[in-house]
């Protein structure tokens, strides 16, 4: 019992001395914090060990970057000009004021790092996202623009903060504030704020005032977008920004800053006078791409940069936007503006930018991606046409009805020519650029289809929504002639697309180099971007793109235009097009008001996009091969009756004007053939004779069918245009009122109810001068005949003639010899060995009345082939030839409508689109 006792008593001891379970939570708590501080601690050890030394020199002057274009050749260095040192003592107080007060607030209180920002900007992170603030102090940015590759950010961050330590243990303040004041960008190509004052108010730093010293102050957050010369309303909100600063830390007084604000700032500024800078609308997107992708600065961080750029089409592109007596665009005025872009069709490699017209070289806002717009007509391919095609099969010929405004809940969407055509083709439709059946189309494949295409194609929507209105580019959804050149190519490039860029890598000061070409996305199907292609041929052929059309050059391409609501004319104009080789997207506009509201272009503008794109195109396709967009094995083209709904193949026998021929996605193609049409007989025994006494031509035939047919009669003069005369049910006409010393094609063609037709049969016959007597008919020659005589190397000809009296024209080739003879014979000298000679001889009747040419050739043997000529005789046969073509007229391109007007689309007619 005394044990049993002893033993509980034992265990519950034990028990007793157990941890409670807090106790173990919170030493196992404890153990992974320390693991994961050593961790971390271990992480940070290794990046600050391997932190870049302090290097004098560097902390001193910025590094240039140097460029080079898609060839490997160096085409300039930026960032090693327009710079001037100055001393901390040579600083104004106003304007260390306003630098602290905006960058660093704290600057002469911390050691390097602020860990009271620091705490600031995580919990700015963690409640408005990563990136939401900063919490670098002015040390830490001259530490970063000086040694550091900001690609890596925790590696970045973390040796950001301990050079910044050392920085401050090395220099004091006022030098770490020199050395920052002297080192950054201020736009402009300015380099340190001395040179900065000196290049936007022309004054040394000692004679700046409040306002001055607040400009420069904001500057350096954004020296592009705060230069005061391009954009002086937010050049004074930032400057207003940095006096709210300077009051809140006591720098000045509410008083003070008024008597800023109240100061016109464009008084302020000096007449730029900056060097112009070469490619400048490309330079700007060089350096817009290398800021977003790395976070570099290639005004400071000695960069090599390897572009896309073809200096020869920038150069094409730059006169094309330069005012020249020798420039063929026909501006209607000196304000137009006009933006433009030339991609690689198959890599989407930028090789011209075109910012602006009559770019002067400076840093100023560039249309061709820096400002966007209502795409206009531009997006029918894109947002209906295309995701028709991709998702849904729909072939060119699918019939849409044209018949009438189109009512949705927005309002009215009508036609740009206030026309409305009935049933249609997809084809006719987009060649027209036609607005209603676009829409219709639209509605009837869905939104959420059409703008996930179009968003493949990096279109973006307005608040993230799409409706029918996109279709026509007619809402607040806009585009850069960047991204729509981008979007266009992948049509030309079997339906991939690749994100437009002109940096394809960056090598840093250490070696390091980042690839940045973009990744190609097939974004639709070959047969999609094959049949867009072809009817945006037909747009550039026959429909509303005449104008930019390249004669023996395979292009295909799309107009549009903007509307304002209540008034006539287009602010905007479009167009886009590509070849296999080269994509061109280009805007233009850019007029305003009294009131500084958007305005229509006058009379003329609309056609300066087409314009731009025919000449430069033209000009960058020379001396190249473009081949022919290539038909994929997945489209099938066929001859479709015209008016078939659904379609059916025309039959062998129906007229070509009753065809038309359209492309179909593989396995979705019409089987069914036609019987509308069947072939008619046609005539026999045509015969057409001038009548002298009643001076007018008889026409008779015969036609041995019992089909119930009547004729059509038509002629032509001269070998002119055939024109129709006359329908009979009989078998003869007489023709009236005839030229005299002209000759008459007659053409008859059998026609039944139906329509189906007869091959035509045609007749000759020549209605002598009035005054001409009526003479025999010219014989051709006969027994033609030519020989080699090899004792006097001539060629003897000789022949036959059985008419009336006449002389005979010898004409030899290939040396172009011609004589006239009398004689039925002739010598021909001076001929060579090993050579084929062709002898050509023509009867003349007093001059004027020729017979039929005969021809004879003749093989002259080398000199050691010793062999006789054969005599060759030939009777050729007349050859008829040749009827005109007919080139149809250039459409000029006519206004689009599109709504773009602020109000409510509830409140107003949405007459939307363009050519």
């Amino acid at each position: 019992m005394p044990n049993d006792q002893s033993r509980v008593a034992r265990r519950k001891q034990r028990q007793a001395k157990k941890k409670p379970l807090w106790k173990k939570i919170m030493l196992t708590i404890a153990i992974i914090c320390l693991a994961v501080g050593i961790g971390v601690g271990g992480l940070f050890t290794y990046y600050i060990v391997t932190a870049p030394s302090i290097d004098e020199e560097k902390l001193t002057d910025p590094f240039s970057s140097t460029f080079y274009n898609k060839d490997g050749d160096r085409i300039g260095d930026f960032g090693s000009v327009e710079r001037t040192k100055i001393e901390y003592d040579d600083l104004p107080q106003v304007l260390i004021d306003a630098v602290i007060a905006t960058e660093d607030a704290r600057f002469f209180k911390h050691r390097g790092i602020d860990l009271r920002r620091i705490g600031g900007a995580i919990k700015a992170n963690i409640t408005g996202g990563f990136g939401s603030e900063g919490a670098s102090t002015i040390t830490q940015q001259v530490v970063e623009n000086a040694f550091l590759n900001p690609e890596k950010k925790l590696k970045f961050k973390v040796q950001e903060q301990w050079l910044a330590l050392k920085l401050e243990r090395m220099y004091s303040k006022e030098q770490i504030l020199e050395m920052y004041l002297n080192k950054i960008f201020y736009g402009n190509n300015a380099y340190g704020v001395a040179k900065a004052a000196e290049k936007y108010f022309d004054k040394d730093l000692d004679d700046i005032n409040l306002a001055e010293a607040a400009i420069l102050a904001g500057l350096p957050q954004r020296p592009t977008a705060y230069n005061p010369h391009v954009n002086p309303d937010l050049t004074e909100k930032r400057m207003n920004t940095v006096l709210n600063l300077m009051v809140r830390h006591g720098k000045i007084s509410e008083e003070e800053a008024d008597e800023a604000r109240d100061v016109d700032i464009p008084s302020l500024l000096a007449d730029e006078s900056s060097e112009k800078t070469p490619y400048q609308g490309f330079i700007q997107k060089v350096r817009q791409e290398v800021k977003e992708k790395l976070d570099a600065d290639i005004d400071t961080d000695g960069l090599k940069v390897y572009t896309t750029l073809d200096n020869d089409i920038q150069e094409h592109v730059e006169f094309l936007l330069t005012d020249s007596d020798e420039n063929p665009i026909p501006y209607p005025d000196d304000e137009l503006q006009t933006g433009m872009v030339v991609l690689d069709t198959e890599t989407g490699a930028v090789r011209a930018i075109g910012g602006q017209r009559n770019d002067e070289g400076t840093d100023g806002l560039n249309y061709a991606f820096q400002q966007s717009q209502q795409p206009g007509s531009t997006a029918k391919p894109i947002v209906s046409y295309g995701p028709a095609i991709e998702y849904h099969k729909l072939s060119t010929y699918h019939q849409i009805d044209d018949d009438q405004p189109y009512e949705t809940a927005a309002g009215s969407i009508r036609n740009w020519d206030h026309q409305y055509k009935g049933w249609m083709t997809m084809r006719q439709a987009l060649t027209e650029s036609r607005n209603v059946p676009t829409v219709k189309l639209l509605e009837e494949i869905g939104l959420n289809e059409a703008k996930e295409f179009a968003e493949g194609l990096g279109m973006e929507f307005d608040d993230d929504n799409i409706s029918l209105r996109d279709a026509i580019g007619g809402t607040e959804t806009s585009v850069t002639p960047l991204q729509l050149a981008g979007s266009y190519s992948a049509f030309g490039n079997e339906g991939i697309y690749n994100e437009p860029y002109t940096v394809t890598k960056v090598e840093y000061p250490d070696g390091q180099v980042v690839d940045l070409k973009p990744e190609p996305k097939k974004v639709m199907s070959d047969y999609t971007a094959y049949m867009i292609t072809d009817m945006l041929k037909s747009v550039v052929e026959e429909g509303t793109g005449q104008a930019a059309n390249v004669p023996n050059l395979p292009v295909a391409g799309k107009t549009g235009t903007t509307n304002l609501a209540g008034q006539e004319g287009a602010p905007d104009a479009w167009f886009a097009g590509y070849s296999t080789n080269y994509t061109i997207s280009i805007w233009a506009g850019g007029y305003t008001d009294e009131n500084d509201n958007r305005a229509p272009m006058p009379e003329g503008g609309t056609r300066i996009p087409r314009e731009l794109f025919r000449h430069t195109m033209a000009e960058i396709s020379q001396d190249i091969e473009t081949p022919d967009f290539e038909k994929p094995d997945s489209v099938v083209e066929l001859n479709i009756e015209k008016g078939s709904n659904p379609p059916k193949i025309a039959s062998d026998h129906a007229p070509s004007d009753k065809t038309v021929k359209e492309l179909f996605v593989k396995g979705h193609e019409p089987t069914e053939t036609s019987d509308t049409f069947s072939e008619l007989d046609p005539v026999s025994n045509l015969n057409a004779s001038y009548d002298d006494d009643d001076e007018s031509i008889q026409v008779t035939w015969d036609y041995d069918s019992d089909e119930d047919v009547s004729f059509t009669i038509s002629n032509s003069i001269d070998g002119g245009q055939m024109k129709e005369l006359s329908t009979t049910d009989e078998k003869e006409l007489t023709i009236s009122d005839v030229e005299r010393g002209s000759e008459y094609t007659i053409q008859v063609v059998a026609i039944d109810d139906d329509s189906n037709e007869s091959e035509p049969k045609q007749a000759k016959v020549l209605i002598p001068d009035e005054d001409e007597e009526e003479i025999e008919d010219v014989p051709p020659v006969s027994n033609l005949s030519a020989h080699f005589n090899e004792n006097n190397d001539t060629i003897e000809v000789s022949w036959s003639y059985d008419g009336p009296d006449a002389s005979f024209e010898v004409n030899v080739s290939p040396n172009e010899q011609s004589q006239t003879t009398q004689a039925n014979s002739i010598d021909i000298s001076g001929v060579e060995r090993d050579q084929t000679y062709v002898i050509e001889v023509t009867p003349v009747h007093e001059g004027e009345h020729y017979g039929d040419t005969q021809t004879v050739e003749v093989n002259v043997p080398p000199e050691d082939v010793e062999e006789d000529s054969e005599d060759i005789e030939e009777d050729p046969e007349d050859i008829e030839e040749d009827p005109e073509d007919e080139l149809p007229p250039d459409n000029e391109d006519e206004g689009e409508e599109n709504n773009n007007d602020e109000e409510t689309i509830e409140e107003q007619n949405i007459e939307n689109g363009n050519q």
